[in-house]
C-alpha cells in the first residue's frame, strides 16, 4: 500500500471522528476501502448493522440498492453513498412497472424480493431475502402459495432446488456471476488444483453450481475458508482478495478473474474521501415507496432470528 493512500486512508480516519460518521463496505469493495470501515460484510450483516448505527452520518461503500436499504433501517441517519453512480444491472432487470403489472395479473402470487432490488420494488414485494438467509426464509413461507422470485434465476433455481418449492423466476441474474463465470474454469481447475475444493455463489448458473463442491453467500464463502487451505473460489474478486490478505498461507485462487464488478470497483479511497469531506451522494427516498418498502425488509428481519 502506498504512502498516498496511507495518507489518504489517515485523513478519512479524522473525518470519521469529527463527523461522527461510521462507513459500511460490502467485501466486494477494493482492499483499501474496506480497511477504512468500521464493518466489511455482505447484504445481510451490513443491512443488519446499518439498522443499529448511531452516529450522525453513514456512509456506505457499495452499490446503490444497498445505500437504499441502509436509509430505509435507518431513516433518522444522514445516508451516503461512496459513489453516486454505482448502480447494479441485476435490480435494473426488475423495472418496478413490469412487477406491477405482474401483480395486477397474478394477486394470488406472494412476491419474494431478493435484497439486491431498487426500493421501487422492494415497495411491491412481500418479503426481501438475501444470498445468506433466502434457503430459510422461502422455506418457512406457506407451502400452499406461488411466489414469483425476483430478480436473480439463478439463486432462485438454488433455492428451488434446496426446497423443494417450485417458484416462478424473474428472467434476471448478475452478469458477473452468471457470464463472466462459466464451466470452462471449472474445468480449467480441476486440472490445475485437483486437490483444490470449488466454492461458489449461488449467483452463478446452476451448471457451475452443481459441479462446486460448497455452495453459499459470500459470508459463508468467507466462513468455509477460515476452515479450509486450499480453494478455488467462484464469486466477485473483491471477497477473494480480502480472504487471501487475510490468510496469506493458504492456497486461495479465483475460479474467474473475470468476475469483476464494474460498480463496486467504481469506489476508490480518494472517492470515500471526497464524499465523506463534502457530504455527497446522500440517498433519498419518496416516503411513501420508503414506507412501503420497508415492510419486507422488517419481514426479512423477523424471518432471520
Amino acid at each position: 500500500m502506498s504512502v498516498e493512500v496511507k495518507e489518504i486512508q489517515k485523513r478519512i480516519g479524522v473525518l470519521k471522528k469529527e463527523k461522527k460518521a461510521v462507513i459500511l463496505a460490502h467485501n466486494y469493495q477494493v482492499l483499501e476501502v474496506q480497511k477504512v470501515a468500521d464493518m466489511v460484510g455482505d447484504s445481510y450483516q451490513l443491512s443488519k448493522a446499518a439498522s443499529e448505527v448511531k452516529s450522525d452520518i453513514l456512509l456506505f461503500c457499495g452499490v446503490r440498492f444497498m445505500g437504499e436499504t441502509a436509509k430505509l433501517l435507518n431513516p433518522v441517519t444522514k445516508v451516503l453513498l461512496s459513489d453516486g453512480e454505482a448502480g447494479c444491472p441485476m435490480a435494473d432487470m426488475e423495472p418496478a412497472y413490469e412487477v406491477k403489472e405482474f401483480k395486477k395479473a397474478n394477486p394470488d402470487h406472494l412476491i419474494v424480493c431478493y435484497v439486491n432490488s431498487t426500493a421501487e420494488t422492494k415497495a411491491l414485494s412481500d418479503v426481501c431475502v438475501t444470498s445468506s438467509n433466502a434457503v430459510r426464509i422461502v422455506d418457512s413461507l406457506p407451502k400452499d402459495k406461488p411466489i414469483m422470485f425476483l430478480p436473480d434465476k439463478n439463486l432462485g433455481h438454488y433455492i428451488n432446488q434446496i426446497t423443494g418449492r417450485k417458484m416462478d423466476l424473474w428472467e434476471g441474474m448478475c452478469p458477473i456471476h452468471h457470464i463472466n463465470i462459466n464451466m470452462q474454469d471449472i474445468h480449467k481447475a480441476r486440472l490445475m488444483y485437483p486437490k483444490h475444493s470449488i466454492i461458489v455463489h449461488p449467483e452463478c448458473p446452476p451448471a457451475i453450481v452443481s459441479e462446486a463442491d460448497f455452495v453459499g453467500s459470500t459470508k459463508e464463502l468467507f466462513e468455509y475458508a477460515k476452515q479450509n487451505d486450499k480453494l478455488i473460489i467462484g464469486t466477485e474478486v473483491g471477497l477473494i482478495r480480502m480472504i487471501q490478505s487475510k490468510y496469506p498461507r493458504k492456497s486461495i485462487h479465483a475460479l474467474s478473474e473475470r468476475a469483476i464488478c464494474p460498480n463496486m470497483k467504481r469506489t476508490s479511497i480518494n472517492f470515500v474521501l471526497e464524499t465523506l469531506r463534502y457530504e455527497l451522494n446522500e440517498i433519498k427516498i419518496p416516503p411513501k415507496i420508503a414506507e412501503r418498502a420497508l415492510i419486507p425488509i422488517q419481514k426479512m428481519m423477523e424471518l432471520n432470528k
